[in-house]
C-alpha cells in the first residue's frame, strides 16, 4: 500500500508517520512507485499506537521493545528454518 492508503488504513497524522519513519520505527520498502507498506508495516503502527496511548510507554521504552519484538521474530525465523534444514537432511 502507499503512504495515502497506510494513512487512510492506520489512522496516523502525517507528522507522525514522518516521526515515526525517522526513528525507524517503521521501515517500509523503498520501490521505483515509491514507498510501499505491507500489513507487517500496519500492524506494527498499531502497536506503537496502542504502546504509547494504553500502555503510556515512553519513545526510549518503545525503541527497546521494538527492537526485542525484532529479534523475537527474528530467532523465530531462525529456529523455523533450522527445523525445515533439519527435516530436509533427515529425509
Amino acid at each position: 500500500m502507499n503512504k495515502h492508503e497506510f494513512l487512510t488504513s492506520s489512522g496516523l497524522q502525517v507528522q507522525t508517520l514522518e516521526l515515526w519513519l525517522e526513528q525507524r520505527w517503521l521501515i517500509p520498502r523503498q520501490t521505483d512507485a515509491g514507498v510501499q507498506f505491507t500489513e507487517i508495516d500496519l500492524a506494527r503502527a498499531r502497536l506503537i499506537r496502542d504502546l504509547k496511548d494504553d500502555i503510556g510507554a515512553n519513545d526510549e521504552g518503545i525503541d527497546v521493545i521494538l527492537h526485542l519484538t525484532d529479534q523475537l521474530h527474528g530467532l523465530r525465523r531462525a529456529l523455523a528454518q533450522l527445523r525445515a534444514d533439519m527435516q530436509e537432511g533427515s529425509s
